[in-house]
């Protein structure tokens, strides 16, 4: 993704993957949650990866809270699990 940093060009420093299909445990990916969140772009980590869901560690600081979300190019975390 280009230009998400302060100078001109600037790549962004996460490369996501956003096939469903080839999600791994290890994965770096972009997710979306519902509510008061929505629109608001997040950084995770896949955990665990089932066949019609993901488990994504979404802080650094906290890897033993996960969320679920939906197993598409970008996962759905409902907003209440926030």
């Amino acid at each position: 993704m280009q230009g998400m940093g302060e100078t001109e060009g600037e790549a962004c420093p996460f490369e996501f993957n956003f096939d469903p299909a080839t999600f791994k445990v290890g994965d770096t990916v972009s997710y979306r949650v519902t509510g008061s969140l929505e629109g608001f772009p997040f950084v995770g980590t896949l955990v665990e990866v089932h066949d019609d869901y993901v488990m994504i560690s979404g802080d650094a600081k906290q890897p033993d809270l996960l969320y679920r979300g939906t197993r598409e190019s970008r996962p759905v975390v409902d907003g209440d699990q926030i």
